[in-house]
């Protein structure tokens, strides 16, 4: 399944940041973000285009047919950044929003103790839980520069001595359990549409994660 989880107004605030992200590159302030979470500067940037272009690809574990209607028109439902016209009940595993993320917080792993970090994802997680919204049709929806603030800032409390990778991997761990996972139950009130894990209204949150995480800490 193809759709783009990124909702307009995290498309234009990137393209507004990008000179200041080019100048920071300049400055050599990005190889330093990179390099608090183990990544080279090249690595990164190819990590986070990965990431944008895998917020497009949805890989389907559950899929039921629903005699139901979206609460959104379909136009407002694509300028959100959520697919439209699906006559089924879907859940499906994002690639750019868990899958990748996942993979990165299970490196990172290495360089956080790891009952910190359980501690970490369980605040993050209660915190996403309760700021997240299932709402019918969509999926789950949530305020996106919430947890990247939550998981640095724990993060900065928890583990001063080397934040970056523990923010990254609690903030995205704890996001997708919180926000994702743990509001599965309300799959069979929510009608048509897809509950991507990772994508719709939670893939900015986690995008995010990433971007604050490197460069608050």
């Amino acid at each position: 399944m193809f759709f783009l989880p990124v909702s307009i107004i995290l498309i234009i605030l990137f393209i507004l940041l990008l000179p200041f992200l080019l100048f920071l590159l300049q400055l050599g302030i990005i190889s330093i973000a990179f390099s608090n979470l183990g990544l080279s500067t090249g690595t990164g940037i190819l990590f986070f285009i990965l990431c944008l272009i895998g917020s497009g690809i949805n890989i389907p574990v559950y899929r039921r047919y629903v005699e139901d209607s979206g609460e959104f028109p379909p136009y407002v439902a694509r300028m959100l950044g959520f697919p439209a016209g699906i006559s089924e009940q879907i859940i499906a595993i994002n690639v750019g929003g868990a899958i990748l993320p996942v993979l990165l917080s299970l490196y990172l792993l290495r360089f956080v103790p790891f009952n910190i970090f359980l501690i970490s994802t369980l605040i993050v997680t209660v915190v996403t839980y309760v700021i997240a919204r299932p709402v019918k049709g969509i999926g789950i929806t949530m305020p996106a520069l919430i947890p990247p603030v939550v998981s640095a800032l724990v993060a900065f409390f928890l583990f001063r001595e080397n934040p970056a990778p523990l923010a990254y991997s609690a903030g995205v761990i704890g996001t997708l359990i919180g926000a994702d996972i743990l509001h599965l139950h309300h799959l069979q009130r929510m009608g048509r549409g897809v509950m991507s894990i990772g994508g719709a209204g939670v893939f900015d949150g986690i995008f995010l994660v990433g971007i604050i995480s490197a460069l608050l800490t």
